[in-house]
């Protein structure tokens, strides 16, 4: 993508106290993963990238592979979503060792990125959107970074210690 790309999305992106829409999306194996699931029994962060086997996409998931401790726990599920197929999810889930889901947002073509304003409409893809939602299915955190700007998780560990050090 050049510099001239603008981003256009669908609706605005959620913000923090909105409830954070529903959605059943496949893993990359296969498995159908749906949100409400997590409700009343952890939080969940989400976490939204453009492309599979990218170079900054690459560098942020092995970042949560690598210090998985700091995003999953007893209290939260990290997800993963993109607009790429399933079974690219399987290659490049098998390719780095991610042992968290990878979900599949390829059809209806980027509807879960839409629902939470981060559906890059020109491209096709899904902007990097990360959002720490609550057990009662409130977004509590969100921050939003384009195609070409790595997401800083320093934010989002604050949040999540917040959070969670409420419930606890």
């Amino acid at each position: 993508m050049t510099g001239a790309h603008r981003t256009t999305i669908t609706r605005e992106v959620l913000t923090v106290g909105e409830p954070a829409p529903n959605f059943t999306l496949r893993d990359q194996n296969g498995k159908p993963v749906t949100l409400s699931d997590y409700r009343g029994v952890k939080s969940v962060v989400l976490v939204f990238y453009p492309f599979a086997f990218s170079g900054i996409c690459t560098g942020e998931l092995c970042e949560i592979r690598d210090d998985l401790g700091a995003f999953e726990s007893d209290d939260v599920q990290v997800l993963t979503i993109s607009c790429d197929h399933m079974f690219t999810q399987r290659a490049w889930s098998d390719d780095q060792g991610y042992f968290f889901p990878l979900l599949s947002d390829y059809w209806p073509h980027g509807a879960t990125a839409q629902a939470y304003g981060v559906f890059d409409e020109p491209g096709g893809f899904a902007n990097r959107g990360t959002f720490l939602i609550d057990r009662d299915g409130v977004v509590r955190w969100a921050l939003v970074n384009g195609m070409n700007e790595k997401r800083d998780f320093s934010g989002y560990r604050a949040a999540l210690k917040e959070l969670v050090g409420s419930v606890g």
